[in-house]
Parts: structure tokens; C-alpha cells; sequence
């Protein structure tokens, strides 16, 4: 009697990882005697790679921007294969992936020109900053001014976080839960609790996610204790800006934490250097992919449909705010917009943030 062969050993994904994004490099190890790997997206085959005495396989294909489910096939002979699946992971296009942070910094002359135009005709005080991640030009407006920061800096705790956990929360634990519904829909609640885990409580929480923006050098960036669950205090104008007592974040610092927070994704910039093996890439594309599910949206209220934004909002009822990471087919560009307005924000708020990101995406978009 014939002996059966024994099953042909899966292949073993580095990476993309579930739940994360991806800008489709597909990297893993193989058993010995794997003659081709065969890459299939939601059951349609994109890629085929002759692998005969190799035992890793590392290359790119193109992804559709959106969560899909990637298949990995070992080929061992006609009768003996294996695969492995992920899922689901977030596209992102190739050409977007970041390379290392902008070899300077630049004003744009010209889309400088349109957001002072935008900032001017707001109905309140913004503060707004762009720039294109590619090549470090930019354009701001009061990006330094402090504006009540809202729940944009659950982002931050997101980090720290994951940075403790030294990787990704278990699927369904308790933290990914905790770390979902602070992202996502933005549950005050959830990143309280998150703070506590940290610190033990809201204000020692509070403390370490501060140690990260210093760390980052966000020095206008303060969290300022837990969230209020019901509506807090409404900030006051004062001499033309927002004064208030609570948590603050300026343009400046938002981009700076979004940026890092892309270079992370592929082991660089700030963030992967100065937490290195703490906050390790699958961390930043966990995050990431969180991102690319959040319920609510400004940059992105005038972009093409070609383009993916990833985007963190923050509202009270006196200011309303935006950072996003914008990706398309040649680029990406970071924008944030920050709005207030003491008799209570409004659509134009939306519409400001839609504007710089039209904007924005005209000028870098161009080559």
C-alpha cells in the first residue's frame, strides 16, 4: 500500500498582518521545496512568484483601497499546495508608502495663497497645516495657536497603549475592544478607561500619554486628565482666540503626531526611533487601520474617490477639528484643521476642512 504524502506546510505571512494596513508588500517564509507562491485578493488571483530554493518570499502588488482578504498559496507540486489567509487588511496604493521623512521642509507658495484665503473667509479662529509627505512642502495658518484639542488626542493614547502592550491588543480582548471604541466612534468612555490602564487613573494615564508628546516633541499638546462624559466647560474668546481649560493641541503638533505615526508604519521617523522595539511597525499599521474606519470625516468631504483618507475628528460645541493622512495613486499628504467659534461651530467648519483638503490635494496631486 501506497504511503500518503504528508500535508504541505502553510506559508507563514510577516506580513500584512489582520487588521492592519497595507501598501501591499506581502513578505513571509516558506517550507523547504515550495516551487511558486500564488497571491489571490478576495479569492482572485493578482500575483505569481517562482520561488524554487528559496524558503522567503518578499514582494509588492497592488492593492484596492479597502478591506479585502489576501491568500497566500505555497506550490510545492501539481498535487501538493498550500495557504494561508489574512483578514481583513486595508488597502493602500504602493506608490504611497512612506520612504522616510522629507529631506526639508518648504512653504508652497501657491497653495499657501488658497488656505490664507480659506482661513480668512472662516467665521471664526482656525488653524491649519498641510503638507506633502513626499517632498516637505507645505502651507499653515496659525498652526501654532492652542485650540481646546477634543478627541483628537485619542490618537495619543492609542500609541502609548500599544507601546505598553509592546504589540497589538489580542482580537476581542478587553484593550481591543477599549481601543476600537475610542478610535472609531470616538467613545469618551473607552479612552478613560484606556487612561486608567495606563496609569491607574485618568490623570496618571493623562501623565504618560504627556511623556509621549514631549517625547515627539509636541510641546503645545497637553492631555489634561480623562474625558468628560457629559459636555464640560464651553471655552470663551479671548483677544480673538480660544481660551479654555482642558486638553489643547495645536495644527503643528497634530501633523506632527500623524506623520510619525505614517513613518512608523514602515520603522522610521520619530515615533519608531524613539520608542524602537516598544512600537514596532504592525503597531502603527493597527493604528492606521483604525483610522481608515472612523465615523467621521472632514478632509475628505471634497477628494476624489480615487484618494483614502485616514483621519482622527474632535468636537465640542465650540470647536470642531480634523487630522488626516491622505493617500492616492503618486502621494500622500498629512492635513489638519483646527476650528472654533464661541457662539458654536457650524457646517463651515466641515466645509473649511474640505477646502484645505481639496486644496491640498490639487497642488500635490499635480506631478
Amino acid at each position: 500500500m501506497a504511503l500518503l504524502a504528508p500535508p504541505a506546510p502553510p506559508p507563514v505571512l510577516i506580513t500584512p498582518g489582520p487588521y492592519e494596513v497595507s501598501y501591499g508588500r506581502i513578505a513571509g517564509r516558506v517550507a523547504a521545496g515550495t516551487q511558486m507562491v500564488i497571491v489571490s485578493i478576495d479569492g482572485r488571483v493578482v500575483a505569481k512568484r517562482d520561488i524554487p530554493g528559496r524558503k522567503t518570499f518578499d514582494f509588492h502588488v497592488q492593492l484596492p483601497q479597502r478591506d479585502v482578504r489576501l491568500t497566500v498559496s505555497a506550490i510545492f507540486d501539481e498535487r501538493r499546495r498550500a495557504a494561508t489567509s489574512v483578514d481583513p487588511v486595508f488597502g493602500l496604493p504602493r506608490q504611497a508608502e512612506p520612504r522616510g521623512p522629507p529631506a526639508r521642509n518648504s512653504e508652497d507658495a501657491r497653495l499657501a495663497r488658497t488656505v490664507r484665503s480659506l482661513a480668512r473667509a472662516f467665521p471664526g479662529t482656525c488653524g491649519v497645516f498641510v503638507q506633502d509627505l513626499r517632498n516637505g512642502a507645505g502651507a499653515a495658518w496659525n498652526a501654532g495657536a492652542r485650540f481646546p484639542a477634543a478627541s483628537t488626542l485619542k490618537v495619543a493614547i492609542a500609541v502609548e497603549v500599544l507601546r505598553v502592550l509592546h504589540g497589538k491588543p489580542q482580537s476581542g480582548s478587553r484593550i481591543d475592544r477599549l481601543i476600537r471604541k475610542a478610535i472609531i466612534p470616538s467613545d469618551d468612555r473607552a479612552a478613560n478607561d484606556l487612561l486608567v490602564w495606563l496609569g491607574g487613573s485618568k490623570s496618571g494615564g493623562a501623565a504618560k500619554v504627556n511623556a509621549l508628546f514631549r517625547a515627539l516633541g509636541m510641546a503645545n499638546t497637553d492631555m489634561y486628565g480623562g474625558y468628560i462624559v457629559q459636555q464640560g466647560r464651553i471655552p470663551i474668546r479671548t483677544n480673538g482666540q480660544p481660551s479654555f481649560v482642558g486638553k489643547r493641541t495645536t495644527a503643528s503638533d497634530l501633523a506632527r503626531l500623524m506623520s510619525s505615526l505614517n513613518l512608523a508604519a514602515i520603522g522610521k521617523g520619530t515615533l519608531a526611533r524613539r520608542y524602537r522595539g516598544g512600537f514596532v511597525p504592525s503597531d502603527a499599521r493597527f493604528l492606521l487601520y483604525l483610522l481608515a474606519h472612523t465615523q467621521v470625516s472632514r478632509i475628505d468631504r471634497f477628494l476624489p474617490g480615487a484618494t483614502t483618507t485616514l483621519q482622527k475628528a474632535g468636537w465640542i460645541r465650540t470647536a470642531r477639528h480634523d487630522a488626516g493622512l491622505v493617500y492616492w495613486s503618486r502621494g500622500s499628504f498629512v492635513a489638519v484643521v483646527l476650528t472654533w467659534n464661541g457662539g458654536g461651530v457650524s457646517s463651515s467648519s466641515d466645509v473649511l476642512a474640505g477646502g484645505v483638503g481639496r486644496a491640498a490635494f490639487l497642488r500635490f496631486g499635480r506631478g
